[in-house]
Parts: C-alpha cells; structure tokens; sequence
C-alpha cells in the first residue's frame, strides 16, 4: 500500500501545486519539502519507498512542465 502511494501521491501534489502557483519549479520545491517533512517524521523507511517517490515527482515534474508550457502557448496564440 505505501508504495502504491508513494507512486500516485508525489506526482499528483507537483502537478496540484503547479497548477496553483503557475510555475512547475515551485511545485516541485512544495512537493520536495512535504516529502522531506515526512521523511523526517519517519515516514519513508526504505529505500524502494524513496526511489518510488523519486519516480513520482520526475513523472509529475515532466507533466507539469509540459502542462504550463502548453498553457502559455495557448494563451500567447
């Protein structure tokens, strides 16, 4: 169960967080920090957790990006 979420829930907050802030960098830096936050209160114990959600936020990171760049092209057309 830990792993299934540490797959879905990294990538869904960096897009969340993009998706509020209009900027993919900033949530990438939220997202990271609620890892770390959870990582310090022992959350994430191994290391197949932590390479699940590094996958996650590299997936949500490349969606987001290419979600606001594909936003702004929109609106500058």
């Amino acid at each position: 169960m830990k792993i299934l979420a540490a797959l879905l829930a990294p990538g869904l907050l960096v897009v969340l967080f993009s998706r509020v802030t209009y900027s993919y960098v900033v949530g990438l830096l939220l997202t990271v920090a609620l890892i770390a936050a959870s990582a310090y209160g022992g959350y994430t114990s191994s290391w197949p957790l932590i390479i699940a959600d590094a996958f996650s936020l590299t997936a949500g990171f490349w969606y987001s990006k290419r979600m606001i760049e594909r936003s702004r092209t929109a609106k500058s057309a």
